[in-house]
């Protein structure tokens, strides 16, 4: 298995939900984290509690130039980017696309395409010259199975899968590793309130009577693909809870 004692593990979105729960278990492995979000007094909080040594970026993953200069200025003892968890992202709105809000739409295009592209070009580089690191996509089951609302949210998704694939595809001949990881029903993170804009009860009615993934099973899911030996790449990881499985078609009468 790798070792991740002494590694250097960079993750993005981590001042909540799935990034949050990815420093919590790269930490108990012994890796030094580099922790980037928009909320610095949470990553502050969340660089206070763990045991190791933290690198905390106040950083907006889709401002392409403030990314560069943050991997740029990284401490001696952080540059080495070991793992890249490229987990900042969100969705907004459940509007179907002829009412969808266009700001919306593009936030969600400059977060989780953007800035996941932005975070991967900067450490790289870095990857490859040493033929050694591993990058780690949240991704989600929205980049396979559309549903209603899912417009531009599931299409970014699909954007990371592709991407993941591709980056196979160019590291061949390297040691460095690239894996998506797609979530499906997940409950106990901002999710959701984020995608209502704060309605906490539409939120929660979506989890509702049901037992839901939570952020730690998705940050089991991170360490483990990490874990592994360094020959074996695990392209992709599709993860539901037993309670979700697939929608079906649907066949519209009186049309």
């Amino acid at each position: 298995m790798t070792d991740l004692n002494g590694s250097t593990v960079f993750v993005t979105g981590a001042s909540a939900g799935f990034g949050a729960a990815c420093a919590r278990r790269f930490a108990a492995k012994g890796a030094r984290l580099i922790l980037c979000g928009r909320r610095g007094d949470r990553l502050e909080n969340l660089k206070a509690e763990l045991k190791v040594p933290v690198h905390a970026i106040t950083l907006d993953v889709r401002d392409r130039r403030a990314v560069e200069r943050a991997v740029t200025a990284l401490p001696p003892e952080f540059a080495a980017v070991d793992v890249l968890v490229n987990n900042a992202g969100l969705a907004l709105g459940l509007e179907p696309a002829q009412e969808a809000d266009l700001d919306d739409w593009d936030q969600m295009v400059d977060t989780n395409i953007k800035g996941l592209t932005y975070c991967t070009r900067a450490v790289l580089p870095g990857m490859v010259a040493r033929d050694r690191g591993h990058v780690i996509n949240i991704g989600s089951v929205a980049a396979t199975y559309p549903y209603p609302g899912g417009n531009a949210y599931g299409a970014t998704k699909a954007f990371v899968q592709q991407f993941t694939m591709n980056l196979r595809a160019d590291l061949f001949g390297t040691r460095v590793r690239a894996t998506v990881i797609e979530p499906g029903l997940c409950g106990e993170t901002e999710f959701s309130v984020v995608r209502f804009k704060g309605d906490a009860e539409r939120a929660a009615k979506l989890y509702q009577d049901t037992q839901p993934l939570t952020a730690d099973d998705i940050a089991e899911c991170v360490l483990w693909t990490a874990s592994l030996p360094p020959h074996v790449n695990v392209n992709r990881l599709e993860v539901m809870p037993v309670a979700q499985s697939f929608a079906g078609l649907k066949v519209a009468r009186g049309t």
